[in-house]
C-alpha cells in the first residue's frame, strides 16, 4: 500500500524527530555531566588546598609567635643553651624543616645543630630578606616551592632584639590534597556511571511508550477522523444528507462526530444570521447604512408620481466625542443605545405617519418620516413636531455610570419632492441643514434652504476670486513686533497676510487662509508672501543699518511643507533678495509638524541646514507634548495666546505656561509668547524666563510704513 502523508505517517516521522532530538539533548546533557564533573573535581581540588595550607598556615603562625615568646629571655640574656632547646623542641615536629634564630641584622644565631655551624653567618635564602625587612610585622609568611616560611619578631616591649623563621615542608599537605582529590574523582566517576544506567534506561522507556502511543492514535483518533474526512467530501460535494459515523464516545472526537450531523442546519443558520448583521447595527439593534439606503432607494421609486410626501431627518450628537474622551468609549456606546431608544420612543409617541429610523454611522441617526398622502404643509409640520419632540427628549440629561451627562442633538431636515428627487441629494441637503443647526447653537432643528447651498457658492466664488488677487495687489502684508523681553528692545516681527477684497472689504485671515489651504492656492500665494517678507526685511537693514539684527517670521502651511520643496523655495527667496538665513524664522503649526515626525523631521533638517530658524506656532492646541520636540529639529515654540490670556487668574495655566517655559529652555529651545495684551502678562511671563512676547499690548499689526517709522 502507497504510504499517504497523512496524520499517522506525520505523527510516526514526528515520534521519530522527538526521539532524535531526546538522543540529541542526552547526549549534550551527558557531556554536560562529564564537564561538570570536572568543574566539581577542580573546584574541590581548590577547595581542598585552600583549606589544608590556611590550617598548615595558621598552625605556622601560631607555633612562630609562641616560639618568638618562648625567646625573649634566652635571646636577651643571650643563652644559646636555652634557646638551642627551645629550638630542637620544634625541629621534632615532622613537618618542620627548619628553625633560624637570627638579630636585627639577618645573622644566624642559632639553627637547632649542637655545634651551630652557620653561627653568625647572614641568611642568604631568598626568602630571609623578607623576613628580616618585615620589621613591624607581627607574623610574616612566605611561600617557595614547597616551603612555608613563617617569621616572626623576637621583641621586648616595643624593640626587636631579633627574629626567628620557621620553615614547614608542604610535601605532606600536597600528598593529603592527592589523596582526597582522588577520592573526589572516584566518587563522581561512579555517580556519572550510575546516572548513564538511568539515562539509557528512561531512553528505553520512552521508545516504548512511543510505540505504544502511535498504536493508541491510530485506534482512537486517526481512523476516526479519517472516517469523518470521507463525510466531509461528500458535505462539499452537496450530498448535506451524507451518513456520518455515530459514535458512544463522550470525548472531543465524539463531540467532532456530532457536530457535523448539525452542519446543515448551522450553514442555513449562519447564511440568515450573516444577512442580519450585514444589515443590522450590531451595537444598537436599528438598520445600518447600507439597510437604509437600499431602503430609501426603493421607496423613492414607489413613490415617484404619486402625492406621497416623505420627509429625511437627519440627527446628530452634540458633543458626544466629549463622552468617549472623559469616559471611554464603553460610556460612549452606552449613550449610543440609549439615544437610539429615547428617538424609538418619540418616533412611536408622536409619529401619526410610517418613520424608518437607521443609524447611519458613528453617532448619526437618519428619519425616514412618510406619510400615505396630504400636502407639503402636513409633511413639513408633522417633522418640524417631531423634530421638536426629539430635541427636547435628547435634550434631557442621561445617566451614564452614575454620571448625568447632558449632550442634545442637531437635527437636519429636507423634504421630498420638494427639496430633491433622488437619494443621494436627499442625504447631501441633509447633512447641509444639520450642520446650519450646529452652526445656529446645536440642541435644535433646521429646515433645508436654498440658502445653505448659497453660502457653499459663497465659498466657491471666495476661490475664485482668491485666485490672482496677490497679482492685483489685493492681498499684503503687515507686521506685528516681536520684542526681547530680557532688555524690551524690538528682536523681530512676524509677517502677517491681508486680504483687501475690492467689493467686501476686509477678509477675514481665518476665512480665506482655510479657503486658499483647502483649495491648493497656498502653494502659489506662500512663496510669494515669503519672498515679500524677505524683500521687506532687507529694507529695515537698507534705511536703518540699527535694524540689522532683526528677524521677520513668515507663517508656513502643513500643505506646504507636505509638498517637500518648502527648503528649494526658501534658498531661493534668500537668494533673491540677499538676506541672510539666520534673519529669517519659518513659523509652522504644532499638527502639521507631529502628523509625520519622521517625514518633517528630514525637511525641517534640510530646511535648518541653511541657517534659517524653525518655529512652531499655537504651541500646546495640538496632541503633541514636549517629548516629541526632541524628536522633531525646531529652534523654538510659540505659546498659544489661549494660555497667555489666563496667567493672571487660572494657576493651572499658569503652571503649565512655566512647565513649557522650563521644559523648552531644557531642550536648548526658545519660547515665544503671543496674544500679550496686558502689562501684567508680560511682567508674570517675563519673570517666568520666557524669551520674547508679542501682542496688542507691545503692537498691533502694522503696515511697513508704521513698522518702518518705529524702527526710528
Amino acid at each position: 500500500m502507497k504510504l499517504r502523508h497523512g496524520l499517522y505517517p506525520r505523527f510516526l516521522l514526528l515520534a521519530a524527530g522527538v526521539l532524535v532530538v531526546v538522543a540529541a539533548v542526552v547526549g549534550v546533557m551527558l557531556h554536560r555531566q562529564a564537564t561538570m564533573q570536572r568543574d566539581v573535581v577542580a573546584l574541590s581540588q581548590e577547595s581542598i588546598h585552600g583549606l589544608l595550607f590556611n590550617r598548615v598556615q595558621e598552625r605556622g603562625e601560631a607555633v612562630a609567635a609562641q616560639l618568638a615568646d618562648s625567646l625573649v629571655n634566652p635571646l636577651y640574656y643571650f643563652d644559646l643553651d636555652a634557646i638551642g632547646v627551645v629550638v630542637r623542641n620544634v625541629l621534632r615536629q615532622s613537618d618542620v624543616s627548619y628553625v633560624i634564630v637570627y638579630d636585627n641584622a639577618g645573622a644566624v644565631i642559632h639553627d637547632g645543630s649542637s655545634d651551630i655551624s652557620t653561627y653568625g653567618q647572614a641568611m642568604q635564602d631568598p626568602l630571609a630578606y623578607e623576613a628580616v625587612a618585615a620589621r613591624d610585622v607581627h607574623v610574616q609568611v612566605q611561600m617557595k616551592e614547597s616551603i612555608m616560611d613563617v617569621s616572626a619578631p623576637i621583641r621586648i616591649g616595643d624593640q626587636r632584639i631579633g627574629g626567628v623563621r620557621v620553615g614547614y615542608s608542604l610535601d605532606s599537605v600536597v600528598a593529603e590534597q592527592h589523596r582526597a582529590t582522588e577520592a573526589m574523582q572516584a566518587r563522581m566517576d561512579d555517580i556519572g556511571y550510575h546516572h548513564a544506567l538511568w539515562i539509557i534506561l528512561m531512553m528505553l522507556v520512552l521508545v516504548a511508550i512511543g510505540v505504544l502511543v502511535s498504536l493508541v492514535v491510530q485506534r482512537s483518533l486517526v481512523r476516526p477522523i479519517r472516517q469523518l474526512a470521507n463525510a466531509a467530501r461528500e458535505i462539499e460535494a452537496g450530498n448535506f444528507a451524507a451518513e456520518v459515523p455515530v459514535t458512544p464516545r463522550n470525548d472531543e472526537v465524539g463531540d467532532l462526530t456530532r457536530a457535523f450531523s448539525r452542519m446543515g442546519d448551522s450553514i442555513v443558520r449562519h447564511d440568515r444570521d450573516i444577512r442580519r448583521m450585514a444589515y443590522t447595527d450590531a451595537l444598537t439593534g436599528l438598520s445600518n447604512r447600507l439597510a437604509f439606503r437600499e431602503y430609501l432607494d426603493q421607496q423613492l421609486m414607489l413613490v415617484r408620481g404619486a402625492a406621497r410626501q416623505m420627509a429625511l431627518l437627519f440627527a446628530d450628537i452634540d458633543d458626544f466625542k466629549r463622552v468617549n474622551d472623559t469616559l471611554g468609549h464603553d460610556a460612549g456606546d452606552e449613550v449610543l443605545v440609549q439615544f437610539s431608544n429615547r428617538i424609538r420612543d418619540v418616533i412611536e409617541r408622536e409619529n401619526d405617519g410610517h418613520a424608518t429610523l437607521a443609524r447611519f454611522g458613528g453617532d448619526e441617526f437618519v428619519i425616514l418620516l412618510e406619510l400615505p398622502d396630504g400636502g407639503n404643509d402636513g409633511i413639513r409640520a408633522r417633522a418640524s413636531r417631531l423634530a421638536g419632540a426629539l430635541v427636547a427628549e435628547l435634550g434631557q440629561p442621561i445617566l451614564v455610570r452614575g454620571r448625568q451627562v447632558f449632550l442634545g442633538t442637531s437635527i437636519g431636515i429636507t423634504l421630498f419632492p420638494d427639496d430633491a428627487s433622488n437619494a443621494a441629494m436627499l442625504m447631501k441637503n441633509g447633512d447641509i441643514a444639520m450642520y446650519q443647526a450646529k452652526v445656529a447653537g446645536k440642541n435644535c432643528h433646521r429646515f433645508y434652504s436654498r440658502a445653505m447651498d448659497q453660502a457653499v457658492e459663497r465659498r466657491v466664488h471666495m476661490e475664485q476670486d482668491l485666485r490672482g488677487a496677490w497679482e492685483r495687489g489685493e492681498l499684503s502684508l503687515v507686521y506685528q513686533p516681536v520684542y526681547r523681553m530680557s532688555d524690551n528692545r524690538l528682536a523681530g516681527a512676524e509677517a502677517l497676510l491681508r486680504w483687501q477684497h475690492p467689493e467686501h472689504g476686509p477678509i477675514a485671515p481665518s476665512v480665506f487662509i482655510d479657503v486658499a489651504e483647502q483649495s491648493g492656492l497656498i502653494e502659489t500665494i506662500g512663496p510669494a508672501v515669503l519672498r515679500a517678507a524677505c524683500v521687506d526685511a532687507m529694507r529695515w537693514t537698507d534705511e536703518h543699518p540699527g535694524a540689522g539684527e532683526l528677524f521677520v517670521s513668515v507663517n508656513v502651511s502643513p500643505r506646504q511643507l507636505r509638498n517637500g520643496d518648502l527648503s528649494e523655495q526658501v534658498a531661493q527667496a534668500l537668494a533673491d533678495t540677499g538676506l541672510v538665513p539666520e534673519r529669517l524664522h519659518v513659523e509652522l503649526t504644532e499638527t502639521a509638524v507631529i502628523g509625520d515626525e519622521i517625514r518633517a523631521s528630514t525637511l525641517l533638517g534640510r530646511l535648518r541646514n541653511t541657517g534659517v530658524k524653525v518655529w512652531l506656532d499655537d504651541f500646546g492646541t495640538g496632541f503633541s507634548g514636549l517629548s516629541h520636540l526632541r524628536r522633531v529639529p525646531i529652534d523654538g515654540v510659540k505659546i498659544d495666546r489661549s494660555f497667555v490670556a489666563d496667567v493672571l487668574r487660572d494657576p493651572d495655566d499658569l503652571a503649565l505656561t512655566t512647565a513649557i517655559i522650563a521644559m523648552a529652555h531644557s531642550l536648548g529651545i526658545t519660547v515665544v509668547a503671543e496674544g500679550v495684551e496686558k502689562e501684567g502678562q508680560y511682567d508674570i511671563l517675563r519673570e517666568r524666563g520666557c524669551d520674547l512676547a508679542q501682542g496688542y499690548w507691545l503692537g498691533h499689526p502694522m503696515t511697513m510704513r508704521d513698522f518702518m517709522q518705529l524702527l526710528g
